[in-house]
Order: C-alpha cells, then structure tokens, then sequence
C-alpha cells in the first residue's frame, strides 16, 4: 500500500478508469453478441449504426486500438452483408 499521497490518487483514478475500460468492453462485446442474433434487417442496421458508435468512442478514449476498432468494424459489417444477401 502506498504511503505518500501521489502514488495514492494514482491508485484511486487507475480503479476508475479500470471501471470505465472494462464496462465499455462489455458493452461492445455485448453489442456484437446481440447482433449475431436472429432479427430483422432493419433492427440490424441500427444496431450495427450503434456499434459502431460505440467502438469510435472506445478508440477515442483510448480504451482499445484504433486499428482495433476499424477491424471490428469491418467484422460485423461483413457479417451484416452476408446476412442479408442470405435473406434475399
């Protein structure tokens, strides 16, 4: 445990941000999940607009890679495209 005060509040705003990573995460992640089910084409569409809003501001606030995000993106919205071609 630390003893002087700097090391202290270093510890204290790692936790937060430690909290932030890891809920927009999760969130992501579960946003990806959600998409893989079964639902109409345009409920997809929305969902994978929110997608990838999310994983913009996960890059810009440095919680992942923004290469990390871009190939994301590309993931799902291949995925969206093979769905609906599958569709129709």
């Amino acid at each position: 445990m630390p003893q002087h005060k700097s090391p202290m509040k270093r510890m204290k705003t790692d936790a937060k941000r430690h909290a932030r990573n890891n809920y927009v995460r999760r969130t992501i992640k579960t946003l990806e999940k959600k998409i893989r089910t079964d639902m109409s084409d345009e409920e997809r569409q929305t969902l994978l607009n929110e997608i990838y809003s999310q994983l913009d501001k996960a890059a810009k606030k440095g919680v992942i890679h923004k290469r990390t995000a871009s190939r994301r993106k590309a993931r799902v919205a291949a995925f969206v495209n093979k769905t609906q071609t599958k569709s129709e």
